[in-house]
């Protein structure tokens, strides 16, 4: 795919995007247009700006489509109890979206997570473990808030009530 121009490589980007079961990293878009990272970065970017639903992952890019219902949960556990809350939203058919924080100081602070599936969530906590970083939660006392995802509402409230059959919603 040599020789395309920032419009055309632009494009395929969003086909890629759009077509992908999972993140697609900007190393596999650079290799796959024969382009280096930060092009990619760049092109990315003005998609963004330019309203395309792309959304940035720990392990790549990701079509963020607008389809289905979402919904915003308080959450407060402790944090051996990441896996179960994690589990427990994408096990009733949800995206576990991104996590947010209210930090005294520095306001809303937001991570990007695009969970869909179990292993998903395993790959997560597996890079968790392996980078020794600690969650946004920790910095709150352990509440925190959860974008999630839906087909539509029934979804969200299986969600919702799987996490309060844990104790895991903030009221």
């Amino acid at each position: 795919m040599d020789n395309l121009d920032g419009a055309g490589r632009r494009e395929v980007i969003l086909q890629r995007l759009s077509a992908a079961e999972g993140p697609v990293s900007a190393a596999t878009l650079a290799t796959e247009l024969g382009v280096s990272r930060q092009i990619i970065v760049g092109d990315v970017a003005l998609l963004r700006a330019a309203g395309a639903p792309i959304m940035a992952t720990a392990r790549g890019y990701v079509s963020a489509p607008g389809a289905g219902v979402s919904r915003v949960l308080a959450c407060v556990h402790p944090p051996e109890g990441m896996e179960g809350e994690l589990n427990a939203i994408v096990d009733q058919g949800c995206e576990v979206v991104d996590v947010m924080v209210e930090h005294p100081l520095y306001g809303q602070l937001t991570g990007n997570l695009g969970l869909r599936s179990r292993y998903d969530v395993g790959q997560f906590l597996l890079r968790c473990a392996k980078s020794e970083a600690r969650p946004l939660s920790l910095l709150t006392e352990g509440v925190h808030f959860h974008t999630i995802r839906g087909e539509d509402a029934a979804a969200l409230d299986r969600a919702e009530g799987a996490l309060e059959k844990l104790g895991f919603l903030a009221r």
